[in-house]
């Protein structure tokens, strides 16, 4: 089995990638996407995305990170592609499974599962841009609304010479709908046996990946929310770990806090810290009130006074 950390725009940082690595289970970690427009990126935006290349490409309990790539143009995607290798990145990417509306409508993400052509051209650019050596891998929905499109989109993909694909196991149209979760139209993919597979979407426990496993014959398993939701997710599947406490918890997001104001100066602390309790919320309920109370604040001190003020809640608790 491999454990595959998903990327999730604007929430698994760098910063989060280290503290969650570190918790164990993690075999790759994926960026957020770099998005290729019509220009060139300077190198500086491929550090600040990814500065683990400043670390030889890994996290600081080393764990490989692959860059991702989003967009449309062969030429401008592939010279992107090589660049990237050359900075260190293990392997590279394609999105092309992204539903965001903003991207879809610059002819990003998934609006292009609606061309299989296209993908072919892109997918066999990029392929042939970078080194025999380097692993290229494309994230992928099922398709744009029909679930059956996932067996051309994927034709496509494999003639074009990808190494690894990744399969969301809903539609685009799907969103992230629980219910419209179909893990078992990744099966026939994985009976053919043809290119190697992670499955995706709807991993939350330990039970979940079993069961997703059966259910598509995929070993390989990608986490995202379900990563954020449970930080200790990939131990727990992996190593039959026990999930972390809300005590436990505590002490991460206050690791956290420590990384934000340092690395980033605090600028989007306040924000990442709510998004990042939206997800804590599905599986631990004390999070619920902690999200309560610093939904409506803006300021950086004001949200580490309410976390240092639960910590000292938790111990005071634990002993009693």
């Amino acid at each position: 089995m491999r454990l595959v950390l998903a990327p999730l725009e604007g929430v698994i940082d760098h910063l989060v990638r280290q503290l969650l690595t570190e918790l164990g289970g993690y075999d790759l970690c994926i960026t957020e996407f770099m998005r290729v427009s019509d220009t060139f990126m300077p190198e500086r935006s491929f550090y600040k995305l990814c500065p683990e290349l400043h670390n030889g490409g890994l996290t600081p309990s080393g764990v490989p990170i692959r860059m991702q790539l989003l967009g449309q143009d062969p030429h401008l995607m592939s010279v992107h592609a090589r660049r990237a290798i050359e900075l260190g990145s293990h392997g590279i990417d394609l999105n092309l499974g992204c539903p965001s509306k903003m991207v879809n409508s610059n002819k990003g993400g998934a609006v292009l599962l609606k061309e299989p052509e296209v993908i072919y051209n892109l997918v066999k650019s990029m392929r042939e841009a970078i080194p025999d050596d380097d692993i290229f891998s494309v994230k992928i929905r099922l398709g744009w609304e029909d679930p059956q499109e996932v067996h051309e989109i994927t034709d496509s993909i494999i003639s074009a010479g990808a190494n690894e694909l990744t399969i969301h196991a809903r539609t685009k149209m799907d969103g992230y709908k629980k219910e419209a979760i179909k893990w078992e139209a990744i099966a026939p993919i994985a009976k053919q046996d043809k290119i190697t597979l992670t499955a995706n979407g709807e991993i939350w426990t330990g039970q979940d990946a079993i069961n997703c496993q059966e259910i598509t014959g995929c070993s390989n398993l990608m986490l995202g929310r379900g990563a954020l939701a449970m930080p200790n997710l990939g131990a727990v599947i992996k190593h039959n770990q026990a999930p972390m406490d809300y005590a436990q918890l505590l002490q991460l997001l206050s690791r956290y806090t420590k990384f934000e104001i340092e690395g980033d100066k605090g600028m989007y602390y306040p924000n990442r810290m709510k998004q990042w309790l939206v997800y804590l919320r599905q599986q631990f309920p004390q999070a619920k009130e902690l999200f309560g109370l610093i939904r409506t604040l803006t300021k950086t001190d004001e949200i580490i006074q309410v976390l240092d003020n639960e910590i000292a809640k938790s111990v005071r608790l634990a002993n009693k």
